[in-house]
């Protein structure tokens, strides 16, 4: 790995640049051999990958064209959708103790990102979430509700989740139900939901219901429920409701009038809802975001494709830019989400800080780069349904619905503000580095199980690694090129969390004063820091499989462009900084592999 090579690249012969080690031999060979788990999962990406075909051949069912056809229609693809349920991709969404394949949440994310690079809509329609939904029975539910939540996924049935308005500050979800608990057992439901995906066809409810009056912890539960077994008089369908983006998901509402529903409906405890929530919801905030990143992917490739089309010779150099920048962005959001998705596993009770921090994150750097790749395309960005690039014109209006928009963006806030004061006092420049396998691509980790997620656990393992990093780089200034300019980067940003650190440690304790405006803006820093050690854990992970990760250029690139959106002074790169990243790209490109930190091959 980097970690271990970072002395012997001082001490030895590097690159013309002052850049990475060379490829071992046989490095390829002994990770792909060694991570049984993580190669069967990257297969069924292949497999799915080359089922869905070339996304770019208008003549493909499943290509870019055909999905934005359905889009402009308003209608879920309804031909890529029975091919997904032949190749039993709802079992992904199933906890392997309950027969289905989930394992790990960074590989459930590996195995959906061929459907989510052509199509955000078709993901979320799909399945994902019926993932989101079923998390609260994998997290508390009883064997029976496990039993029959898996037998009815894996048969290829959906299930929908109703949220509350704890769960989520946003618009479309601030009607509330309420169950009314019976002093015999069970509850009647009453009130309505105007906006759930899948509501008019899917096989069950989970419902996050208000069951005490009073405001607080406790004041909601978890609801399982059949609609075949619930009265026609008590419960309605609502009409469909139209969206600006996902114009093909289908939403629609849900209204309960005196509907009762048996006391085996309750999930957990009684008023365990909003912890629930909390919970299991961390594993929404890093898995939306793993399989953005493949949507991303796809717009990149597509501008790519604009700049070079037509010419004999390199990349115009107008956009050497945008688009080497946008690429080093897309790793980042990647390292950034994988690393959340891995700590679920490795680290499930200290992922909840993290978690928000990626679903903050990731959005903002996405929609910023669709903001430069449009740059490029020009208008080639407003070709609605092509299929070189309608990709564009579709993420833009999708991502926010998907729950990527600003206020998505106030629940990560509420999680990591009231951290802050926290963190600063007891966690930064304390807390022990994480597990190196973290980190490491084809690293063997534990299973994904929900019901050891916790919350607000009060320590920041991903800073610590930032500060170990740091202090590992520093002897690389002397060696000068790369590895100092690297090394000056991480500094900066240790740099950064001390000054966070002090400023944090003077909040005041009340909660009134997490409202004020200058709090937020230091989540925001705190956030991008996060980022920024994700990205150093990532290059020091690297054993040299990749040449290209294992090399400073991308990170160093990524880093600085993390700087200058935290106001941090950087240095002129050296041109060879920007060259290596795109001359990647372009070869990913001209390759057919993917632009994330896999390079998987493409159809």
């Amino acid at each position: 790995m980097n970690r271990e090579l970072i002395n012997t690249m001082m001490a030895t012969s590097l690159h013309a640049q002052g850049t990475g080690p060379a490829r071992p031999a046989t490095a390829s060979a002994t990770t792909s051999a060694s991570v049984p788990h993580e190669a069967e999962a990257l297969r069924r990406a292949a497999r799915l990958e080359g089922l869905l075909g070339d996304p770019h051949n208008a003549a493909n069912p499943h290509g870019i064209a055909a999905l934005c056809a359905a889009d402009s229609r308003g209608e879920p693809p309804a031909e890529t959708e029975r091919l997904l349920t032949g190749t039993g991709l709802a079992a992904e969404f199933v906890p392997a103790e309950f027969g289905g394949r989930l394992t790990r949440a960074d590989l459930l994310a590996k195995v959906l990102r061929p459907v989510f690079r052509r199509d955000l809509a078709l993901g979320f329609g799909f399945g994902i979430t019926s993932l989101f939904a079923s998390a609260a029975v994998w997290a508390a539910g009883s064997a029976r509700q496990r039993e029959r939540t898996a037998q009815l996924m894996l048969g290829g049935g959906r299930t929908s989740i109703v949220h509350h308005e704890v769960a989520h500050a946003n618009a479309i979800l601030r009607d509330e139900l309420v169950a009314t608990p019976h002093e015999g057992g069970g509850y009647t439901l009453d009130g309505r939901k105007d906006v759930i995906m899948n509501a008019a066809r899917a096989d069950a409810y989970v419902v996050y219901a208000r069951t005490a009056p009073e405001r607080g912890p406790r004041s909601h539960s978890v609801l399982l429920l059949d609609p075949e077994e619930l009265p026609a008089e008590g419960v309605r369908k609502l009409p469909r409701i139209p969206t600006p983006g996902m114009r093909g998901g289908l939403f629609s509402g849900l209204e309960f009038t005196r509907c009762p529903v048996p006391d085996d409906a309750l999930v957990g405890r009684p008023g365990e809802g909003v912890t629930l929530a909390l919970r299991t919801f961390q594993v929404n905030r890093c898995l939306i975001p793993g399989v953005a990143v493949a949507a991303a992917d796809t717009v990149l490739r597509s501008a790519v494709h604009a700049a070079s089309t037509g010419r004999t010779g390199p990349v115009a150099r107008r956009w050497h830019k945008p688009l080497a920048g946008v690429f080093a962005d897309v790793l980042a959001c990647d390292a950034m989400a994988t690393v959340a998705l891995r700590a679920l596993s490795l680290l499930p009770e200290r992922a909840h800080i993290l978690a928000a921090a990626v679903k903050y994150v990731v959005p903002d750097l996405l929609r910023e780069d669709l903001e430069e790749l449009s740059t490029v395309l020009g208008a080639h960005g407003y070709e609605h349904g092509s299929p070189r690039y309608g990709s564009l014109d579709k993420l833009v209006r999708d991502l926010p619905v998907a729950g990527l928009g600003h206020a998505g963006t106030a629940t990560c806030h509420a999680v990591i503000v009231p951290q802050l004061r926290s963190l600063a006092v007891r966690s930064w420049f304390l807390t022990e580095e994480p597990p190196p396998g973290l980190f490491r691509s084809g690293a063997t980790l534990p299973v994904l199980d929900y019901r050891l997620l916790g919350i607000a656990s009060g320590e920041d393992f991903l800073s610590a690694s930032l500060i170990g990093a740091a202090g590992r780089l520093a002897g690389s200034r002397g060696v000068g090129g790369q590895m100092a300019l690297l090394s000056d980067l991480a500094e900066s940003f240790v740099n950064e969390l001390r000054a966070l650190r002090s400023r944090c440690a003077a909040l005041p304790a009340e909660r009134a004063a997490l409202m004020d405006p200058a709090v937020v803006i230091l989540s925001d820093r705190y956030s991008l820091i996060q980022a920024a050690a994700a990205v150093l854990g990532i290059w020091e992970g690297q054993d040299g499989a990749d040449a290209f990760l294992a090399d400073p250029a991308w990170a160093i690139l990524a880093l600085s462009r993390l700087a200058g959106r935290l106001g941090i002074t950087v240095p002129d790169l050296p041109d060879s900084v920007r060259q290596q990243v795109l001359d990647e790209l372009v070869r990913r490109y001209r390759a057919g592999r993917s632009c994330d930190l896999d390079g998987s091959e493409l159809a």
